[in-house]
């Protein structure tokens, strides 16, 4: 059976595609335990990330109420704009999601009458192939599968329309993302109170939504949280003076963005199972590193901006086109059009701005160290250019109290980067400059039948597919490759079994090739693939695999990418 790589199904194939050729790597393979399930402390982080949003709106909005009350129009205006404007543009775009997701859709009930077609007929295969949709349609006509214009009932209708009425209430008061935590709150319970197979089917749905607020939560705080930390900061050194408001407020913004920071990046491991999970460990120590950085890098733009408001605007416009387009130049490859992956280079480079924020694989060491140096250099800078013009009435205690604030936390923030890479990195601990100290993996976890696949082919629900592989674009250029990545000992090899590919159970084929980490797979960002996926996942008797299109060679690769 087949779906379109737009969602959208098609009709039955009986010839299968044959599988990827093996790729020599020297990296050992990476692999999590084969069963994941939704866990307690999963279940607490979520709820720690309602509150630190919870604490960030509301802190701002009590701030925002007190700058009236004191009659501070300008700050009351700003900050209150600062609030209100991402927020609507977050919602608006969570709105979006949430009504293609709902819709009722033919391709959808095409792709579950091909499901039941194929389970009669014995078939195991699903491709992306845009071939045979007539034939599905017919089929499914002749199953009496698909619904008429008519059918549904008057109960469903109203029930939908209720579902509609309470989505537009939620994101009228600006409570999407409330809904989403609650919703991945909900999916994970169920996953772990049901089994096989509506576990699998939870948990699918528990991983998207989780994709989806993480997405929606990091595109908020970098447009709400880091403007509004600079603004409170800005008017703390104009006034001289500490609200306690004003503290609260510029905490639970930084405190926000450095989670959200971590926070995706979790989720985002978590979702490719080419990559091992990260730990709680290393999420608190990853959200200190951003606490700190992210902190000393808006406590320098807030003393810079209290002095030279108009330069600060020139400074933060230039830094942002630079990273933009050096963010373009790198060639990433995160969502599914041109202009899509235009406007979100545009997105990263506001959060390059403020700190560092990995979206391309290969040579991470060179690309990280250039962006912590000039971080560096322009936090120097715009410090030495306040204490040196900063007002006549602020003392020298003070002014060096500053410096040493900017100083001590950006000094902090690199220490604890180098306690995640060097202790609590996912893929193993960083030896310095040299080769990585590599973890031993048993030789049961590489036999079990969930690591015993094809590359790019992938049987657990939970997570995606084994990526494709870089040596597929740099084969033969010579690059090293990731600095932060598992390598063998000096003469010691990893002992590999003799693995046969799992063939039975049912293969999803999407038509694409998979897009290397740290980007997220296309059914993961292209919400057709999503729903076509959750609809043959619910409906197939056991767990379905998912294989991505193979590309052997360079030349394949890039005569593919011009077609597209």
């Amino acid at each position: 059976m087949a779906a379109k790589s737009d969602g959208a199904p098609v009709s039955l194939r009986n010839e299968i595609p044959p599988e990827c050729p093996s790729r020599s790597d020297p990296r050992p393979p990476q692999h999590r335990p084969a069963e994941q399930r939704y866990s307690v402390p999963d279940c607490c982080w979520t709820l720690c990330a309602l509150l630190v949003f919870f604490s960030d709106g509301a802190s701002d909005l009590w701030l925002a109420a007190d700058y009236y009350l004191r009659r501070s129009y300008w700050c009351f205006a700003l900050t209150l704009v600062f609030v209100i404007i991402p927020s609507v543009v977050v919602q608006v775009l969570s709105f979006r999601w949430f009504a293609y997701d709902f819709s009722e859709t033919v391709e959808s009930g095409t792709a579950a009458a091909a499901v039941v077609g194929a389970s009669v007929a014995e078939e195991s295969d699903f491709s992306t192939k845009d071939s045979g949709e007539r034939g599905a349609g017919r089929s499914a006509e002749e199953a009496g599968v698909l619904p008429g214009p008519g059918t549904g009932g008057g109960a469903r209708g109203c029930c939908r329309a209720f579902i509609w009425f309470l989505q537009a209430i939620i994101h009228i008061f600006q409570l999407a993302q409330v809904w989403r935590y609650v919703h991945v709150l909900y999916l994970g319970v169920q996953s772990r109170w049901h089994r096989d197979p509506e576990r699998r089917h939870y948990y699918w749905r528990m991983m998207f939504e989780s994709a989806d607020i993480s997405m929606l939560r990091l595109l908020e705080s970098f447009l709400k949280s880091a403007p509004q930390l600079v603004l409170q900061l800005s008017i703390m050194i104009q006034a001289t003076q500490l609200l306690p408001l004003q503290g609260l407020s510029a905490s639970a913004s930084l405190l926000s963005l450095a989670w959200m920071v971590a926070s995706y990046q979790k989720a985002l491991r978590d979702s490719r199972d080419d990559k091992l999970p990260m730990t709680y460990k290393a999420v608190i120590v990853q959200i200190l590193w951003h606490l700190f950085t992210i902190g000393a890098r808006t406590l320098a733009f807030a003393l810079f901006a209290s002095v030279f408001q108009l330069y600060f605007g020139i400074f933060i416009v230039a830094h942002w086109c630079i990273m933009t387009f050096w963010i373009i130049q790198g060639e990433t490859d995160f969502c599914m059009s041109k202009w899509e992956e235009i406007i979100y280079n545009m997105m990263v480079g506001i959060v390059y701005v403020f700190c560092w924020f990995s979206v391309r694989e290969g040579r991470t060491r060179c690309r990280l160290l250039i962006y912590s140096l000039t971080v560096f250099v322009e936090n120097v800078a715009l410090t030495t250019a306040w204490y040196l013009y900063r007002d006549p009435r602020t003392s020298d205690f003070y002014a060096v109290i500053m410096v040493c604030v900017v100083a001590s936390s950006y000094a902090l923030g690199t220490f604890f980067m180098f306690v995640y890479y060097c202790l609590l990195h996912p893929d193993g601990p960083v030896s310095g400059w040299g080769y990585i100290v590599e973890k031993e993996v048993p030789v049961e976890t590489l036999a079990s039948p969930a690591t015993s696949l094809p590359p790019d082919v992938v049987s657990s629900p939970p997570r995606t597919l084994q990526r494709t592989k870089g040596s597929e674009r740099e084969q033969g250029s010579g690059v090293d490759g990731d600095v932060f990545q598992v390598r063998p000992l000096r003469g010691a090899q990893a002992p590999v079994p003799n693995l046969t590919p799992r063939t039975e159970g049912p293969v999803i084929r999407i038509d694409l090739p998979r897009k290397k980490y740290p980007a997220w797979d296309a059914h993961f960002i292209d919400r057709r693939l999503r729903k076509t996926i959750l609809v043959l996942e619910s409906a197939a008797p056991v767990t379905p695999r998912i294989q991505y299109r193979c590309l052997g060679t360079p030349k394949e690769v890039m005569e593919y990418e011009t077609t597209v």
